[in-house]
């Protein structure tokens, strides 16, 4: 496989699914520099640190990852040209820090869509594994990060529970009353930015807490 050097250099037109999969593999090998201590606001209003794969680059991506973790920000790698090489957001960051690995799926690539309210539904009789988030599952440092963000946006406590029917699918449900009741027209624009927060693999909810056992502070 090229270094993650050579892959940086392949155009823009004719990467491809391959290309991707070697790159996010390679990328942890990579050193980086840092270009501005001060990240920048993406043009998803997100907060990132722009760095660059270039010679004398010194910076371990593994210690950049760490940084990044405990401070509830995002990385894009060389942002100066026309399509930086890689975006990650705050949830690949600490997902990389508890897994090792940026994306958790089988190929090491993921598509981060969008998230869209979900109905959770139980048919009758139907158990469902519920409680709250394990710190393996929801590690404190990312729980203060989100318990942050929601004070910036007036949610002084928010609760959350994880729900599953199998336990190997988990859904992070958060709890519509602790939210202040929000209209359903807002529902996807929440879940929006709250996968920002999180690994493109988890599952997320909005519920209402009747009916559904106790649900636990964030």
């Amino acid at each position: 496989m090229a270094s993650i050097y050579e892959l940086a250099q392949v155009s823009h037109t004719t990467r491809d699914g391959g290309w991707q999969v070697d790159f996010f593999k390679g990328l942890p090998n990579a050193k980086l520099k840092i270009l501005n201590e001060a990240p920048a606001t993406g043009p998803d209003g997100w907060p990132y640190l722009l760095a660059a794969m270039e010679p004398g680059s010194n910076e371990s991506f593994a210690n950049v990852m760490s940084w990044l973790s405990t401070r509830g920000i995002g990385l894009v790698i060389n942002p100066h040209k026309d399509m930086p090489d890689a975006v990650l957001t705050y949830g690949m960051v600490w997902n990389y820090r508890q897994s090792g690995r940026i994306f958790t799926t089988e190929n090491d690539t993921e598509t981060v869509e969008s998230p869209q309210p979900v109905k959770f539904e139980l048919n009758e009789g139907q158990k469902a594994h519920v409680g709250g988030p394990s710190e393996e599952y929801l590690p404190e440092y990312v729980r203060a990060i989100l318990r942050s963000f929601f004070r910036d946006n007036n949610v002084e406590n928010p609760r959350v529970l994880v729900m599953s029917t199998d336990q190997k699918n988990y859904d992070l449900c958060f709890s519509i009353e602790s939210l202040g009741n929000p209209a359903q027209d807002e529902h996807g624009g929440i879940l929006e930015a709250l996968a920002w927060f999180l690994p493109a693999h988890y599952s997320l909810a909005l519920l209402s807490e009747s009916g559904l056992p106790k649900f636990t502070n964030l």
